[in-house]
């Protein structure tokens, strides 16, 4: 487990590694294409493409399964968390109202700064993908993600049937008791054999980042990463904003405690900064939030359930992200179907906290749901990792206010 956070660093560099070089290439391909057809520089950007290519198709091979396991020990684990009682309830509604403002929040701020608009992006730009469809009905949306049968589902990807169905399937299978038990450890060891897996995909990720950006610049040229440094910094300046709000929730509840509170998960929060993983902040996350004051019952509660429901940053850049691609092709999504992307991400992040790069798995069923080019996503494989730094430490961030106001609803902190 100690190795994890070098394995993360490392992991960081080469892709950065790889976004500077496909950089580099990329310039070197469009500085010597004066004169050459549009078809004869796909020719020589198809290549590239490939290796993101086959990246976003061992994304996907994960995505059903993955979040088919997750969520169904996920759930049926809920039952004990329902035994827990008045505890359990005011945890869940804090995660809950968490997740929406977070998500809210990054919703307003992408169609306030509109960055992917910048792109001006066709769908041949990166890869071939299927004609765009936008217009989703509230009625064909709702019929739509109840499953006729489970194995089509997994098989096309369709993230909210295999949702639907893994909430029925967590709930009876904690209904059984004892029997339900053995089908709970049996996913739960699956689920870690798919999160292998996962890490062992994502060792392609700088190969695949030096593919994309190659791609994307031999055919843009450089006046494209301006729009990266545009989103960087608008996203940056939304997770601060989101740091104020949970600040000023925090000091409504502990009032000033909250000053004493964020001294605390200083050094965990920049352990999650550094490394790019809240995981890796975990063990002195909780050690520092019983020394704040915070009941170690409440602790070895709320902050386990909250890495898996409740993280705040990533929340947000799920909205951030899957707005910037449509954005990035030109694609009008209209309120109501800005929210229903809102409620469908609620939903499909819960339970996979534990992936590396998990909102990149998330934003690619995502994206499906709704008929976005896929091959977006790695429009955001080259700056992921600067993003990443800050949704982690603001993930820790998050979750320790949640202890600690839970901690004080309970009247248990010290």
């Amino acid at each position: 487990m100690a190795s994890t956070p070098n394995k993360n660093v490392i992991l960081t560099v080469l892709i950065i590694a790889g976004m500077v070089a496909g950089v580099i290439l990329g310039f070197i391909i469009n500085s010597n294409s004066a004169g050459k057809t549009p078809d004869e520089l796909a020719a020589i950007v198809k290549p590239f493409s490939i290796l993101s290519d086959i990246f976003l198709r061992l994304i996907k091979m994960i995505i059903a399964p993955l979040v088919f396991t997750t969520l169904v020990v996920g759930v049926a684990k809920q039952g004990d968390v329902k035994a827990v009682g008045r505890i359990g309830g005011k945890t869940l509604l804090w995660f809950v109202a968490g997740s929406l403002l977070s998500l809210f929040l990054g919703m307003v701020l992408v169609n306030f700064f509109e960055p992917g608009a910048r792109m001006h992006l066709t769908a041949s730009t990166i890869a071939a993908t299927a004609p765009v469809h936008t217009k989703i009905t509230m009625s064909e949306f709702i019929t739509h993600i109840f499953p006729t049968s489970i194995f089509d589902a997994m098989a096309k990807n369709e993230i909210l049937q295999v949702v639907v169905f893994s909430l029925f399937f967590g709930v009876a299978t904690s209904a059984l008791g004892e029997k339900g038990h053995i089908v709970t450890k049996a996913l739960d060891a699956a689920a870690h054999i798919i999160l292998k897996m996962t890490g062992y995909i994502m060792n392609f990720a700088p190969i695949a980042v030096f593919g994309a950006m190659t791609a994307v610049i031999a055919r843009q040229g450089l006046g494209i990463l301006s729009t990266y440094s545009f989103f960087i910094g608008e996203f940056y300046f939304g997770l601060f904003i989101l740091f104020l709000v949970l600040m000023l929730v925090a000091f409504l509840v502990v009032r000033n405690k909250v000053f004493r509170l964020l001294a605390h998960i200083k050094e965990p929060a920049l352990i999650a900064f550094s490394t790019s993983s809240s995981e890796a902040a975990f063990p002195k996350l909780m050690i520092e939030l019983e020394r704040f004051g915070c009941h170690e019952k409440v602790v070895s509660f709320v902050l386990p359930l909250g890495y898996s429901f409740n993280l705040d940053g990533s929340m947000m850049y799920m909205t951030f992200a899957s707005l910037f691609i449509a954005q990035s092709y030109g694609i009008h999504l209209d309120a109501g179907t800005q929210i229903t992307m809102l409620l469908v991400l609620m939903l499909t992040s819960k339970g996979i906290a534990g992936v590396p790069r998990a909102s990149l798995v998330v934003i690619a069923g995502t994206l499906a749901t709704f008929n976005i080019p896929e091959a977006g996503l790695v429009l955001l494989l080259g700056i992921d990792p600067l993003l990443d730094m800050g949704r982690s430490a603001m993930n820790v961030v998050g979750n320790s206010v949640a202890t600690a106001v839970v901690s004080k609803w309970e009247g248990a902190m010290k």
